[in-house]
């Protein structure tokens, strides 16, 4: 076998041989010398390893030997053209790094199913009232809804909370979450150590108990059995310890927060909670009953709520129940923005890899001499392609592989900055899905590179590629590579267009007046002592005011008061009203509803929001005084149209009484800056901190909002208050500090994330694309030197030159913007609910965007537009 195979290589070397005789013979016949077209030849098909390799191709293909024979010539070719193979790799890298890092967040977020046992059994549960179609839940409704329905196996409440903890230590705030006895077996959670709640903890009046989570326990334990039993003093109660919760546990939902204690719902010592007709926050987990869908679940809501709004007219009239699955509840409105990012990676790596195909379609035409070479010796067609293929292939798992380790880099960095803006963070991660996706990629990436070069060269015509004498192939070969950069500078456009679309509207939204002046404002909260939580209400409001007063009496606070419930942009409260003279309505669904800020006189003062008409609040309108209401000039216009609402009286439902109008003022874009953008526009009033009736005076000892305006840097100010309340006693904790720019650039996170990774995307594609372009013309350019050395001997100018390679750039430049215009001219509306102030198509970023474009790509055409001009006709003449 070995004597027939060298005999057979022998054979096919002389008539390779007899190919090169041919080839010097073409070369003199333009004119060459014998002797010099002959060494030209033996240099360039001379080489006895090509003709060895080929001589394999004519036996046929054998696996596993002749594979690895592939990959080892493969890998000989692309470490003689380093060069070539580092871009080639360093572009798949990019491409391929950016789609991984930013599936690993998809994956995480949206297509792992929730760590719970049976996850699509899980749906959320809210009350739907005639302001809100996800609002809380009354507990007792709740317990009438798990007692009455078909539809559950099991039915759960919960609602975050903070208690003062003493006793342990310094005192400090803890997080904690009153939950129903259902929740935690519902979510398959196992004690860490001791017991969870057992049914009927959650009713009122019951011992007081608490679950620890593994990270207090830890801390304040030690992690020893004998915590179990023990006593913690939470708001100056004891609560005995009876289980532990396993670290690894956690519910990311907008209204539950990772937490310390957990402490059955029943031990809530709010007074409203026994009512029919308050939420207080509260929301519901139920699980769906084996077969059950969450239409049925939806109907047999219905039914329960149409009972309950029988039975209990005044709080239930209008109110009904809003299922979700829970998987929807969580990730929210994430999944739009997160689909919209993979799509736009999806174009990063289409354009590196028509770069890679480009520069695979430049190189194979280079060696066009070599595959006729290897086609006169026997290789078939699908021999050259599989060549090739290999070779597309190697660069892609290199590619792959440098793109994956920077896909846990980039990973890694999105989760540093942005996991607080992104649900179910702690899930995201780099597994073997993840892998499993970059390695799909780089295969796809490889055969689609890979595949239209090797066809396009798997025929080649013999005679005219061994005549070619350099100039390689042209024609189609040509048009192909223009067309592929025409590609990347359309979808290079598409990304560049998005990204201005969001860096506009966040400029927008930056500009937007939020109805208050939120620089040097300072928000936080302060518990009073627990010895203060069953003191008489004139002795709570005592301890608050000389809270207030030490807060505004420390050094660098300009302007302090208390504030409950809302905060702008961060959490609010409400009220119901009626106007007097006009009969109560007799059901909460027909009360007049409005966002209720609860303040001190200082308050409009530190937060800039000007007085329209009347005064604002002074420290005469106190607890002893007649009650007052400040309004806004959305609550006049849409209550009093022309009327003028001064000296009119209004009943509050959850405030108590009768309240005068005495003001009206600005008003404030609570829910966002761009609420007014999504006609949220809703009626605003200010009530006095120190008239807020008796029972909400004692909750407010449990934690009170409070809100300075201050010089200089704000954690200096921060621990100079913490330390000035510690020092009037000790068991007062400051805690949830914030800043209120701190608060707007929260509520922006979103959009500034999409905007930063769109960003990022549209700088890779135009410098993808920027790099095609240079690379096509700079191939291009040394393809017509022979013509350009004869345009200059004849007396072509410099400038004629450039004008024509720039000319050609230009061209294809202006194709891909054109195509790419129309083609973001539909694909952005996709985008439109994300966008403020600007419209999905607005005119002004298409256009700056376009030549912008242009600009960039026309400068990577300059340089070898420059090489051109510059050639010397003589050596060009010479050379060819």
């Amino acid at each position: 076998m070995g004597i027939w195979r060298r005999k057979r290589e022998n054979e096919l070397e002389a008539e390779v041989r007899s190919h090169l005789k041919m080839a010097a013979q073409d070369h003199a016949e333009k004119g060459e010398a014998a002797e010099e077209a002959q060494r030209t030849a033996r240099r360039e098909f001379g080489n006895v390893g090509l003709v060895k390799e080929t001589a394999r191709d004519a036996w046929g293909w054998r696996w596993p030997s002749e594979f690895s024979e592939d990959v080892r010539y493969a890998a000989r070719v692309l470490r003689k053209n380093i060069g070539f193979t580092a871009v080639a790799v360093l572009t798949l890298a990019l491409g391929i790094g950016a789609n991984t890092a930013l599936f690993s967040v998809v994956n995480g977020v949206l297509l792992n199913p929730l760590p719970y046992p049976q996850p699509e059994q899980l749906v959320t549960i809210h009350e739907s009232k005639p302001n809100f179609d996800s609002g809380s839940i009354s507990f007792p409704n709740f317990r009438d809804w798990r007692k009455d329905n078909t539809t559950f196996s099991m039915m759960a409440v919960m609602r975050s909370f903070s208690f003062t903890l003493t006793g342990l230590g310094e005192s400090e705030n803890l997080q904690a979450e009153f939950i129903s006895t259902d929740l935690l077996p519902m979510l398959g959670v196992k004690p860490l150590a001791g017991r969870l709640f057992v049914e009927g903890e959650d009713d009122f009046d019951r011992s007081p108990i608490a679950l620890i989570s593994a990270g207090f326990w830890n801390r304040k334990f030690g992690a020893a059995q004998d915590a179990l039993g023990k006593g913690i003093t939470l708001d100056g109660r004891s609560y005995t310890i009876v289980g532990v919760v396993p670290a690894s546990f956690q519910l990311r939902l907008g209204f539950f927060q990772p937490c310390d204690v957990y402490v059955p719902m029943g031990q809530w010592s709010n007074p409203f909670l026994r009512k029919r007709d308050a939420g207080l926050g509260i929301h519901g987990i139920g699980r769906l009953k084996p077969g059950v869908t969450i239409e049925q679940a939806r109907a047999d809501m219905s039914r329960l709520t149409e009972h309950l709004a029988e039975a209990y007219p005044d709080a239930n009239k209008g109110v009904g129940a809003t299922l979700f699955a829970m998987k929807d509840s969580m990730i929210g409105s994430v999944r739009p923005l997160l689909l919209t990012l993979l799509s736009a990676v999806g174009f990063v790596l289409l354009i590196a890899c028509v770069n890679v195909a480009n520069l695979m379609m430049v190189r194979c035409n280079g060696r066009a001499r070599e595959f006729a070479v290897r086609a006169a010796l026997g290789a078939g067609p699908g021999r050259i392609v599989r060549q090739l293929l290999t070779e597309s292939m190697l660069l892609a798992l290199a590619g792959g592989g440098l793109g994956f380790l920077l896909a846990v880099w980039g990973t890694q960095v999105t989760l540093q900055r942005l996991a607080s803006q992104l649900p179910r963070a702690g899930e995201i991660g780099v597994d073997w899905r993840v892998f499993a996706f970059a390695a799909a990629i780089a295969t796809c990436c490889g055969i689609l590179f890979g595949l239209a070069p090797a066809l396009r060269v798997s025929r080649p015509d013999l005679r005219e590629a061994l005549k070619e004498g350099g100039r390689g192939l042209a024609g189609t070969k040509q048009r192909s590579r223009e067309i592929l950069v025409v590609a990347e500078m359309a979808m290079a456009l598409v990304l560049l267009i998005a990204a201005g679309l969001m860096i506009r509207s966040l400029s927008a939204l930056w500009q937007v007046n939020p109805g208050f002046d939120p620089r040097g404002v300072l928000t936080f909260a302060v518990s009073l002592p627990p010895a203060m939580r069953d003191s008489p209400p004139e002795a709570i409001r005592a301890a608050l005011r000389s809270v207030e007063d030490k807060i505004a009496s420390t050094p660098g606070v300009k302007g302090a008061s208390l504030s409950w419930g809302a905060v702008p942009l961060s959490s609010d409260d409400e009220d119901l009203f009626w106007m007097e003279g006009q009969p109560k309505p007799q059901a909460t669904h027909d009360m007049n509803w409005a966002i209720a800020y609860v303040v001190q006189e200082d308050y409009l003062k530190l937060m800039g929001i000007p007085v329209l008409r009347g005064r604002f609040f002074t420290a005469q309108d106190n607890e002893r005084a007649a009650h007052v209401v400040v309004v806004d000039d959305v609550f006049a216009k849409k209550y009093f149209g022309d009327q003028d609402p001064i000296g009119k009286r209004i009943v509050l439902a959850i405030k108590g009484g009768v309240a005068e109008i005495v003001g009206i003022v600005g008003h404030v874009n609570q829910w966002g800056l761009d609420s007014d953008d999504k006609q949220m526009l809703r009626a605003e009033l200010y009530f006095p901190y120190m008239q807020l009736p008796d029972d909400a005076m004692r909750l407010s000892a449990n934690g009170t909002g409070a809100m300075v305006r201050f010089d200089g840097d704000g954690q200096a100010t921060a621990s100079a208050i913490r330390a000035g309340l510690k020092a009037m006693n000790g068991d007062q904790v400051m805690f949830n500090v914030q800043t209120m720019e701190e608060i707007i650039a929260d509520s922006l996170a979103a959009r500034r994330m999409s905007m930063i990774v769109l960003g990022v995307f549209a700088v890779l594609a135009v410098g993808l694309a920027s790099m095609g372009i240079y690379g096509v013309t700079s191939y291009l350019v040394g393809q017509r030197t022979r013509e350009i050395g004869i345009r200059m001997a004849l007396g072509a100018r410099p400038r004629n030159v450039l004008a024509d390679v720039l000319g050609q750039g230009a061209r294809m430049v202006g194709i891909g913007v054109a195509i790419g215009l129309a083609g973001a001219f539909g694909l952005t509306r996709l985008m439109a609910s994300q966008l403020f102030g600007i419209s999905a198509t607005d005119p002004l970023t298409f256009a700056g965007v376009a030549a912008l474009l242009a600009v960039v790509a026309l400068a990577a055409c300059y340089l070898p537009a420059r090489r051109a001009m510059r050639v010397d006709p003589i050596v060009a003449l010479r050379y060819e």
